[in-house]
């Protein structure tokens, strides 16, 4: 692969989760763990070793714009941040996913393990430019800021894939929902999206519904025809259904003396606070005088309240019969004409 051809890269190695032997349930059957070749590593020295080899082949194909996710539990994710930090990449966040429904701790003998972590990093500490979708995690939390515990139940049902012979096809399958979550969070449609422990196809599943491109890499042929098999059946949401509510950021700068050129507001027009305390007169120059204070719609509103700094598109309304609406919806009309 070329050098910087991928705007985001979802991990998700092997942990290196060796059973102390067999493990069963209190009714005596058997506990489908993960005792696979590909997550066999005969010391922490060798797996430090492959947690360095992949994240360089990762950090050489990344973009300076672009992120990396890595998903891990505590067997392994201590080991694979500091080998993330050593090679220069930046912590943004680390997301703990917390399981509605976790496997119990059938022995007794610690806590229930019911969560996983995943650490979101940027490629160096001087990086100002990365895809963080703020405003759409917020809608996705119900208009509150989303925080970094995160409450998903774990892979089951119809979405878990099976073997010929009903078991599970992989152990560790990641369900959609968390996925689809990371893509939304930080990438945009069209982004390339590399996965270079892609098992059974999650991270492109879900790229494909959100119509994001993907690469992925998977050793192990079983996973590779189950992966391809789950790709095809997969039906991308429609343009529309995929967008999500843009960052303030994001938008198109939309200056207040374009309301005026437009026609939005006439020269003379009055505009006032929330609470009809104040009445600032419309230039034509897109200025505002209020009480004697002239200036842009936010230098007025600052001015007359005795602060540093106000957002006049908040704070400044017109009326309509009797009812006050703010400025920012005749920005928000003419962002939609732009769009």
């Amino acid at each position: 692969m070329p050098e910087k051809c991928v705007d985001l890269i979802f991990a998700d190695p092997p942990y290196n989760l060796q059973l102390g032997g067999e493990l069963t349930r209190p009714d005596q059957s058997r506990v489908d763990g993960v005792d696979a070749d590909w997550d066999r590593f005969a010391s922490f020295d060798d797996y430090d070793l492959f947690t360095h080899d992949w994240l360089a082949a990762c950090r050489r194909v990344l973009k300076d714009t672009g992120t990396l996710w890595v998903i891990g539990s505590y067997h392994n994710i201590f080991r694979v941040g500091t080998v993330l930090q050593d090679q220069g990449f930046w912590i943004l966040n680390d997301i703990t996913w917390r399981k509605t429904n976790p496997m119990p701790n059938f022995r007794g003998t610690r806590f229930a393990n019911a969560h996983e972590t995943l650490i979101w990093a940027s490629k160096s500490q001087d990086q100002k430019t990365y895809t963080f979708n703020y405003e759409a995690m917020k809608a996705l939390n119900d208009g509150v800021q989303m925080r970094s515990d995160w409450v998903l139940p774990i892979c089951t049902g119809a979405e878990r894939l099976k073997d010929g012979h009903g078991e599970k096809a992989h152990p560790t399958q990641k369900p959609e929902a968390l996925l689809r979550r990371v893509l939304m969070s930080s990438t945009n449609p069209g982004d390339v999206v590399l996965d270079p422990f892609f098992g059974t196809g999650t991270t492109g599943a879900a790229a494909k519904q959100l119509g994001r491109r993907f690469i992925g890499i998977e050793r192990e042929e079983t996973y590779v025809r189950l992966a391809e098999a789950r790709l095809a059946k997969v039906i991308p949401f429609d343009p529309a259904a995929r967008e999500v509510t843009r960052s303030k950021r994001q938008e198109p700068r939309i200056p207040f003396g374009w309301l005026i050129e437009r026609g939005l507001l006439e020269p003379g027009t009055m505009l006032f606070d929330p609470k009809r305390r104040w009445a600032a007169k419309v230039r034509v120059d897109g200025t505002l005088v209020c009480d004697g204070t002239t200036g842009s719609i936010h230098r007025t509103a600052a001015q007359i309240q005795g602060l540093d700094a106000c957002n006049g598109w908040t704070f400044w309304h017109f009326d309509v019969e009797g009812r006050l609406i703010p400025i920012d919806v005749l920005r928000q009309q003419l962002r939609a004409e732009l769009n």
